[in-house]
C-alpha cells in the first residue's frame, strides 16, 4: 500500500479519532493535538501495519497508547497550569524562609543518599521514575528487559534501606 492510499485510509477515521480524543482528554485543543499525534505516529509506523488488520482498532492503540505516555510524563512533571484565561501556575506556593532551609538541608540529604548508589542502578530508576516504559528503558541504554527490571529493583531496595531512618 502506498504512503498516500494509507493517509487516505486513515484519515477516513479523523472524526472517530477525535470523538476518542475528546473522551480522553476532554480539551478540544489537547484532543486536536492528541489527534495529530496518533495520526503521525501511524504514519511512521505505516510498515507496521498489515493489510487486513482493523485498521479504527489499530488506530485506537495508537491514540490510547500516546495519550497514556503524555498524561505519565505530566504528571512527573509536577506542574500543573490552571487553563482559565491568566494562565496561573497552581503549583507556585508561598512557603517561609525556615521551611525553604528544612527543605533544602532535606533534599541535600536525599540527594547524598541516591548519590551513594551505584549510578548504573540510580540512572535506570531515575529514567523509570521520569515515566519511561521498561522497554524504552533497555533500549536508550541497550540493555536487556531483564537487567532493566533487576536494576530498578535493587536501587528501590537500596534507597530504601539507606534512607529507612528518614521516612518515619
Amino acid at each position: 500500500m502506498s504512503t498516500i492510499e494509507f493517509s487516505n485510509l486513515i484519515t477516513s477515521h479523523d472524526s472517530f479519532l477525535k470523538q476518542l480524543a475528546l473522551k480522553l482528554t476532554k480539551d478540544t485543543e489537547e484532543a486536536d493535538d492528541l489527534t495529530q499525534d496518533t495520526f503521525l505516529k501511524a504514519i511512521k509506523n505505516q510498515d507496521k501495519y498489515k493489510d487486513g488488520t482493523n485498521i479504527k482498532g489499530w488506530l485506537y492503540t495508537i491514540m490510547r497508547n500516546t495519550f497514556i505516555n503524555n498524561y505519565r510524563r505530566k504528571k512527573n512533571q509536577n506542574t500543573f497550569v490552571d487553563t482559565t484565561e491568566n494562565k496561573y501556575f497552581l503549583n507556585s506556593k508561598e512557603s517561609d524562609v525556615s521551611t525553604r532551609a528544612d527543605v533544602l538541608a532535606d533534599t541535600e540529604y536525599i540527594m547524598k543518599q541516591v548519590n551513594s548508589v551505584d549510578p548504573n542502578y540510580v540512572d535506570t530508576f531515575m529514567m523509570h521514575f521520569n515515566g519511561y516504559k521498561y522497554e524504552e528503558i533497555a533500549e536508550k541504554l541497550d540493555i536487556p528487559l531483564g537487567t532493566v527490571k533487576s536494576r530498578i529493583f535493587l536501587a528501590r531496595k537500596k534507597l530504601m534501606e539507606k534512607l529507612k531512618d528518614y521516612r518515619n
